[in-house]
């Protein structure tokens, strides 16, 4: 039997077991989850290094109702390929087995919009009735009027750029527009908009690290810290890269009804919410004005608008 690649995504070498994975998912999506589990079981025994065995196996017996028996399918998936590109680390989190800060790999994050980046724009705008750029460019003008400063900015960075959604909105205001994402794929497509003056696949918080101190008139972050647990570190690395008078305008989930409102929520979705008041104490912590924190939904989930919040704040 071939030996399973270093790749949990690339198919294993052996047909066989390429075989067996096809006949796991289609046994998952006919509802019988017990019996993918069964098959799956016996083919991790036969292939120990096969990283998407393990994580569907995890999968087979979640739905199956075997929680212990997910959760040690899951460590051995994350065991086995250290990067986490599959986001083993937090299906264990939101099984309350592991804690949800660290839990979002970059390699994670990177291969998800590396494998949705040509559909990504469609997939927000039509099916998720996304609105983040609108929101925070209206935000970013009303901000800048409540700190009595032009809406005009030099150096600016848009951290979580994507496939570049909000550059042709912040483009009119900025002399220099840098973009920052994890993912190449969707940088290449942000880069055909011909917008960015740079751009660079970076994790955010070392991209801010990188910039000179104080440089930055404007970071924008849409839809881009509900992939960050803990704001504290980030939100102290955007004030370091604003410049005094700058802004820091974002948007990000919050809990809804029904759901957990103390400390930071790890949803089904996999993105992260943050309740407004741990936002405001994280932004006063790091030493910047909340200049405003508003409620707003930049998406749709089943059709139904997904709590969350715009906000500006501002460096002294």
């Amino acid at each position: 039997m071939a030996v399973p690649p270093t790749d949990p995504l690339a198919p294993s070498g052996d047909p066989v077991l390429d075989r067996r994975l096809d006949w796991a998912r289609a046994l998952m999506a006919d509802g019988d989850a017990a019996a993918a589990a069964d098959l799956l079981a016996d083919t991790v025994a036969e292939a120990p290094g096969l990283v998407a065995g393990w994580f569907l196996l995890g999968e087979a017996r979640l739905a199956a109702g075997e929680t212990e028996g997910a959760v040690a399918a899951f460590r051995a998936a994350a065991e086995r390929d250290p990067q986490d590109r599959l986001g083993a680390g937090l299906r264990l989190a939101r099984m309350g087995a592991a804690p949800a800060a660290g839990a979002m790999s970059a390699a994670y994050v990177r291969t998800l919009f590396d494998q949705y980046a040509d559909r990504f724009d469609g997939a927000l705008r039509d099916g998720l009735a996304y609105r983040g750029p609108e929101l925070l460019y209206d935000a970013v003008l009303r901000g800048a009027a409540l700190r009595g400063r032009p809406a005009r900015f030099g150096y600016a960075l848009d951290l979580g750029c994507g496939t570049g959604l909000a550059a042709p909105l912040f483009a009119s205001l900025v002399a220099q527009l840098d973009g920052i994402d994890l993912s190449p794929a969707m940088l290449a497509k942000a880069r055909a908009l011909g917008l960015y003056a740079r751009l660079e696949a970076q994790e955010m918080g070392a991209a801010l690290a990188a910039v000179p101190p104080e440089s930055c008139e404007l970071i924008i972050a849409a839809d881009a810290l509900c992939y960050v647990a803990d704001l504290g570190p980030l939100f102290a690395a955007a004030r370091a890269a604003l410049a005094p008078g700058g802004l820091f305008a974002f948007t990000l989930e919050t809990p809804g009804p029904g759901e957990p409102s103390e400390g930071v929520l790890l949803r089904e979705t996999l993105r992260f919410a943050h309740p407004a008041a741990l936002v405001a104490q994280a932004l006063a912590e790091a030493g910047l004005d909340a200049v405003l924190l508003e409620a707003a939904s930049t998406r749709t989930e089943k059709r139904r608008p997904v709590p969350g919040l715009v906000g500006v704040a501002a460096r002294s």
